[in-house]
């Protein structure tokens, strides 16, 4: 059968989707994900028993396939076989009518043979009445008229005390034996034909068997290939239905060892707190934007790039400006829920996403250290935390660097990156 071009097949993507579910969920990182549909055990022991019925289904079928194309086969060789004995038959004729030609020829052949006898024996008899009495040998010699005469009358006489008899029997057996020729080979010849007739029947019939089992093969063929799609749907379907489950699974782990590790990371930053409280202050009128745990760093992960450092902390956290400077935007943002731009004196933008509430707005000047908003779980968040970017080129939504350094350089540590 006629082969596809090279394209992901529904079942090797439903395959790949069952195998990648969970991965997509646990590995979400700092973007929240939603509760994935949970299938219920009867609908995966539903699509289970329809694969395995659609299964059935297309084993049957297939014996089906299988057992029309080996009749189609047998049909295939008894055509063949028709056929020829047909042309067998067509030859035979031919030989028949040839044969009855032949006798034919025969017959006037010797038809003309007996014709000349009868002609010499005419003239013979014309010439006895002629004279008018009975002819003996020695009155027919005597009655000559010349030498001549005399000669053609004794080879005449000859001929016939000689050859009368004999001439009238070929004959007259000459004709029976070319009627009995001429009727065997007219009867041959007619038997031939019914024999041409029959096969060439024969042939027809089984060009006709051959013709309705080529197209019950196409017929089974057609229907298991649409049993083929339905199985494969079926699979399909259950492979969707499991990876479903396995997503739901893995999404529950997640969120559990999110929330473990939310209440680790609440612990660990109010240990932090004091000691980090000693260098939340840097030099050049820079600070910690926020006391807790470091969560996330900056840079690729999961095939993604995280722009920013996360710090950890219980909601409602105190976040601080990182450097004086005029807010350029405070509220609603794709993603981080509520974040707040702020444009320093130095030229570079601080980003403060995933805030609970914030406490400034748009085109109002801050100073360093200054609170702004409070740690939140908004947006795309897996747990509380402050996501903290840093533009220093200026741009509001481009330009970002790891703000580890950034914040290092100006006197201010963040740990756990």
């Amino acid at each position: 059968m006629p082969q596809r071009a090279l394209r992901p097949s529904r079942l090797r993507a439903a395959v790949l989707t069952a195998l990648t579910a969970g991965l997509l969920v646990v590995s979400g990182g700092g973007v929240a994900v939603a509760a994935p549909d949970n299938p219920s055990d009867q609908q995966i022991d539903d699509a289970r028993v329809a694969q395995d019925a659609a299964a059935a289904e297309v084993g049957r079928l297939s014996g089906l396939v299988a057992a029309a194309e080996g009749q189609l086969e047998l049909v295939q060789v008894q055509a063949e076989a028709a056929g020829t004995a047909y042309l067998m038959a067509e030859e035979a004729r031919q030989l028949a009518d040839a044969a009855a030609e032949q006798t034919a020829q025969d017959l006037v052949a010797a038809a003309d043979a007996v014709a000349a006898a009868q002609a010499q024996l005419s003239d013979f008899s014309r010439d006895t009445y002629m004279d008018g009495s009975p002819l003996t040998r020695e009155m027919a010699l005597l009655d000559a008229e010349g030498p001549a005469d005399l000669i053609r009358r004794a080879a005449t006489l000859e001929y016939v005390a000689d050859h009368q008899i004999d001439v009238l029997g070929a004959l007259e057996l000459a004709r029976v034996q070319q009627a009995d020729a001429d009727a065997a080979a007219r009867a041959a010849r007619d038997e031939k034909a019914a024999a041409e007739l029959a096969a060439e029947a024969a042939k027809a019939e089984a060009e006709t068997q051959l013709a309705n089992q080529q197209t019950a093969v196409a017929e089974v063929t057609a229907q298991k290939a649409t049993l083929d799609q339905q199985l494969q749907a079926a699979q399909v379907h259950l492979l969707e239905l499991q990876g479903a489950r396995d997503a739901y699974a893995a999404w529950v782990a997640q969120k559990a060892a999110e929330e473990a590790a939310a209440r680790e990371a609440e612990e660990r930053a109010r240990a932090q707190a004091a000691v980090d409280e000693t260098a939340d202050t840097g030099g050049a009128g820079y600070v910690r934007p926020a006391t807790g745990y470091t969560s996330s760093c900056f840079g690729g992960r999961w095939g993604v790039t995280h722009y920013g450092v996360d710090i950890a902390a219980p909601i409602g956290t105190p976040i601080y400006a990182a450097t004086a400077g005029v807010v350029q935007r405070a509220g609603p943002a794709t993603g981080f829920g509520l974040a707040v731009y702020i444009r320093g004196d130095d030229g570079a933008v601080t980003v403060y996403g995933h805030v609970n509430e914030y406490y400034v707005r748009a085109g109002e000047r801050v100073a360093a250290g200054e609170q702004i908003a409070e740690v939140g779980n908004r947006g795309q968040s897996t747990g509380p935390h402050l996501h903290f970017e840093v533009h220093p080129g200026g741009l509001m939504y481009g330009g970002q660097i790891d703000p580890v350094p950034w914040l290092r350089a100006r006197g201010i540590s963040i740990r756990g990156c």
